[in-house]
């Protein structure tokens, strides 16, 4: 389909909470065109609110560049349950280039969420995918990684971000 401009940290966007997709909703074309653009980034995962789609939809695909493919699409995602134990392990994010942060997750999560054929799903997600789907969920709640920082961390990686071409 295409690749569209992804948004770029601090777009007034990037921080609102997004409205949920209603269900019969077109979607299948914003889908391709968020795979698109998340391969061609390259990235992990993208949420529609990076390309300016204020839309409860990201789509995660965490072993394409080591193995096989396994693409993912996540309508209307929440977490219903989380891991107690918390590890601490870098992220980028492709709308804030350049920067790499250590944020604390949970582990591990169960997820519910609607397929991109309209099937409900649950699954527990583990390690970096679990870390992934939390970080794609942030964006659809307004948030990012420069977030999840306390102040003097935060203010770091926002000074080397303003030095970013």
């Amino acid at each position: 389909m295409a690749v569209l401009p992804i948004l770029r940290w601090p777009d007034t966007r990037l921080k609102t909470i997004c409205e949920p997709v209603n269900a019969g909703e077109d979607i299948g074309d914003l889908i391709a065109d968020l795979f698109d653009t998340m391969y061609a980034a390259p990235g992990r995962g993208l949420a529609a609110p990076q390309v300016g789609v204020m839309k409860r939809l990201f789509v995660i695909d965490v072993s394409w560049k080591e193995a096989e493919p396994s693409p993912m699409v996540f309508v209307n995602p929440r977490i219903i349950e989380t891991s107690e134990r918390k590890s601490d392990a870098e992220e980028a994010c492709l709308s804030i280039p350049g920067i790499t942060t250590t944020i604390n997750r949970p582990d591990w999560v169960v997820m519910v969420w609607t397929d991109a054929q309209g099937q409900e799903q649950a699954q527990r997600f583990d390690g970096t995918w679990a870390r992934c789907a939390q970080h794609e969920l942030d964006h659809l709640n307004g948030i990012v990684t420069l977030q999840h920082l306390d102040a003097p961390t935060r203010k770091a990686a926002e000074s080397r971000y303003a030095v970013q071409p």
